[in-house]
């Protein structure tokens, strides 16, 4: 059973790491949750490093000020990874392409120095995918036309970002893993290196060692995630012990009155056939 926490600290004594995710865990793509924040600060200053691991198509440097925008304070984490910093190795093996780079344009710093050249997806030898290139209206049915005639020319898409969808605000927009896994249901090939697959891990828990200064012990090791099929499955997958954050991307499917509804958690958990060690609302000291 999933053990319900009212905070992190009950956990400050068990381990020595937090791999925490950002969308939905520490802001909402509008504004930032400051008792998160302030939990995350307080166990970076008492307990250990936080490694920040996101789903964004970017790398890490071009979302740092996406952070800083919306009021996350610098002292709340130590490090961040993100699935763009472990997509841009699978993009390097295809350079020179050319790529469709499908996404809007916030995402291009993604391919800055990898020597890929650009088409569209007539001439192109393969499919970069960050999402849609307007994620406040499309849909991935508005990408089925374009995706028949690739899949008809062999393209396998590389998805920069495996959420199928994340909230802004008070709204879920859909992500590239919407497209990725509409053009796989088509008969595509879709690769990925996000959450929740080993090389984003990989790249987070060799940040983890590198800030601890001494070799990493895994079961001290704790996986923070509202998404149960990237966060959730991808610590799974990892023999890490996770803590859901009912609240995020969930909303208030599995808060009621008297707080968090530990069977409505088991159920949404069990419904994925995965585990959380532990469960909370929303992240909170």
């Amino acid at each position: 059973m999933t053990r319900v926490l009212s905070g992190l600290s009950a956990l400050a004594d068990r381990y020595d790491v937090l791999l925490c995710d950002v969308w939905g865990v520490i802001h909402n793509g509008r504004e930032s949750f400051p008792d998160a924040c302030a939990a995350l600060a307080r166990w970076r200053a008492q307990a250990g490093p936080v490694v920040l691991i996101s789903n964004s198509p970017r790398p890490a440097a071009a979302v740092v000020p996406q952070l800083d925008h919306l009021g996350v304070p610098r002292e709340s984490w130590s490090v961040m990874v993100t699935s763009g910093d472990a997509t841009r190795a699978l993009l390097a093996e295809r350079a020179p392409g050319p790529a469709w780079a499908l996404g809007p344009e916030r995402d291009s710093p993604l391919y800055e120095g990898l020597g890929l050249e650009f088409a569209g997806p007539e001439t192109a030898a393969f499919i970069s995918c960050t999402g849609p290139y307007d994620d406040e209206v499309e849909t991935p049915e508005d990408y089925r036309d374009r995706f028949v005639a690739a899949i008809g020319r062999g393209l396998e898409m590389i998805c920069a970002n495996p959420d199928i969808v994340v909230q802004r605000g008070s709204t879920l927009i859909y992500c590239g893993g919407a497209l990725a896994e509409f053009y796989a249901a088509l008969g595509g090939q879709a690769t990925m290196a996000g959450k929740p697959f080993a090389p984003i891990y990989d790249l987070a828990l060799a940040e983890a060692e590198r800030l601890l200064g001494r070799p990493l012990d895994a079961a001290r090791v704790l996986a923070v995630g509202d998404g149960i099929p990237t966060d959730i499955r991808g610590a799974n997958a990892q023999g890490l012990d996770v803590l859901f954050i009912a609240g995020g991307i969930h909303g208030g499917e599995m808060i009621g009155e008297a707080g968090l509804d530990s069977a409505a958690v088991e159920q949404a958990l069990g419904a994925e056939s995965v585990r959380a060690d532990y469960a909370m609302a929303g992240l909170a000291w």
